[in-house]
């Protein structure tokens, strides 16, 4: 049974059961939980389950969960034998699915072997889940990781709602058709769900027409994509923050020793900002080259700018990941050979994660915000970039525009990721943007990200899975500005 909290806030009285790749159990040391954490703790209470990998490879697989009961919440979770480990999350989650839903099919690599494991762990976590499930449960599945988890709690005779979210692109049939012997069997598994969400109506869309193309689907007026015997209603649902929290976690970060260390080490000069793991897929070299090109075009920039870029390592077991990296080397090595004086550095480059609440304060003093993905599904960065910013005088956000978050996020200066003059223009177009554009350009983006919160995500999918209207769009409250404040810069809102 939910919390009482729950209930008075209008969620579902039924257990949650959230199933993800990975289980962020609170115990595990190490930065603070990503985005999909923070969302989904709008939705669990006491008394929900997530259920999932541990993380951890064993010597040999187990069907029997290491369980623990945290804050009312209990964490299920499975290890994963070597074998499983280099099939089912180096090999085909993130060697086929991984490139091929972020467009990039030159990077897919497919084995059957690893098919047939992809399929093995979702059968094994799927037997696993079955013995945990109560009548009555509301199952939330995450992610392409474990697309057939469906399909395989069907085949156990599990009756209960089954949702589904993708946290990447779909791609449209010409892209899926690409995929060697599976794309009809991943399609069907999705439609073995009762609801599918995407974080926008391309993605929504690009799910219909390959349903339609390559199984025969029908949909019907409602929405809804049969296949076989049954029905599953794609929804368009993009996943947000929880802007409130960190607006504020923002302004006390940047009274805090690091936030401070950072302003002072900047002696004056403007900050962007990339926030960034370390994948293929953010579109890392043409940023980094871009913020070369910016400075051998406008000269005027240099010793006034800094780059901080973040990119922490991922996935370093993939050889792409590791030439990825080399790559990264070789160019902030280039442009800071080329442009650095004794006293100043164009860009600061690190591979190691960095807490959230520090990562808020130095998004509220950054001048420009750099979030340029090749794709993304949707991009938290951008969100947590505006949300931190300070309305008197905000920064500029530079945001490609096959992020998932352009499609909500308009104000921002959106740009081609693949083309390098593009982002150097925006980003000096950001650097000399007057207070008035800023300011305008913030409003309209503040607005945006407060209508998408985390709370809003969790809702909107919960309502739907159990058949419900979901929320109302809740307007953005007011800027947090005194009257005062404005005068005090000599200005007028």
């Amino acid at each position: 049974m939910r919390s009482r909290k729950a209930e008075r806030e209008g969620f579902s009285l039924s257990r949650l059961v959230v199933v993800s790749n990975r289980v962020p159990v609170p115990t595990e040391k190490g930065p603070q939980a990503g985005g999909l954490a923070v969302a989904l703790g709008e939705a669990l209470a006491p008394g929900s389950l997530w259920f999932g990998w541990s993380g951890r490879r064993a010597p040999r697989p187990s069907d029997e969960p290491t369980v623990l009961v945290a804050g009312g919440i209990t964490y299920a979770t499975l290890d994963l034998s070597e074998t499983e480990y280099q099939r089912f999350y180096a090999g085909y989650s993130n060697s086929v699915l991984w490139p091929l839903l972020h467009f990039r099919l030159g990077l897919l690599r497919y084995t059957a072997e690893e098919y047939q494991g992809y399929r093995a762990v979702n059968r094994r976590f799927a037997a696993t889940l079955a013995r945990l499930l109560r009548p009555g449960d509301l199952i939330w599945v995450h992610d392409y990781h474990l697309i057939p988890l469906g399909t395989e709690l069907r085949a156990l005779g599990v009756k209960n709602r089954l949702g589904f979210f993708l946290h990447t692109p779909f791609v449209p049939p010409s892209i899926l058709q690409t995929l060697p012997r599976d794309a009809e069997a991943l399609l069907a598994s999705l439609c073995a769900y009762d609801v599918v969400g995407f974080h926008t109506r391309e993605y929504k869309t690009a799910f219909e027409d390959c349903a339609r193309e390559m199984l025969g689907a029908q949909i019907d007026k409602a929405g809804r994509v049969w296949f076989g015997t049954g029905a599953v209603l794609p929804i368009v649902d993009p996943i947000g923050i929880d802007p409130d929290a960190f607006a504020r976690m923002a302004v006390a970060a940047e009274r805090g020793s690091e936030t401070q260390r950072l302003r002072q080490s900047l002696a004056g000069r403007a900050l962007a900002i990339g926030v960034d793991r370390l994948d293929y897929s953010k579109g890392l070299p043409n940023r980094l080259e871009a913020f070369g090109r910016m400075l051998a075009q406008h000269p005027e920039h240099r010793r006034q700018v800094s780059l901080l870029q973040i990119a922490a390592r991922s996935r370093e077991d993939v050889t792409d990941y590791r030439d990825l990296g080399e790559e990264l080397n070789r160019i902030v090595g280039d442009v800071d050979g080329e442009y650095s004086e004794f006293d100043w550095v164009p860009i600061r480059y690190m591979t190691r994660a960095v807490r959230r609440r520090t990562l808020a304060g130095f998004y509220r003093i950054a001048r420009v915000g750099l979030v340029t993905p090749l794709r993304d599904g949707m991009n938290l960065v951008a969100k947590e970039f505006v949300a931190a910013q300070d309305p008197l005088d905000p920064g500029v956000l530079v945001l490609s525009r096959f992020a998932g978050a352009a499609a909500e996020m308009t104000d921002a200066l959106l740009v081609n990721p693949y083309d390098v003059d593009e982002i150097a223009d925006a980003t000096h177009r950001a650097l000399v943007m007057g207070l008035d554009e800023r300011r305008e350009r913030h409003r309209m983006l503040r607005q945006a990200v407060w209508h998408s919160t985390a709370r809003r995500y969790c809702e909107t999918f919960l309502a739907h899975l159990e058949g419900l209207d979901p929320p109302r769009p809740v307007p953005a409250p007011p800027l947090p500005i005194l009257a005062g404040s404005l005068d005090r810069l000599g200005r007028t809102p």
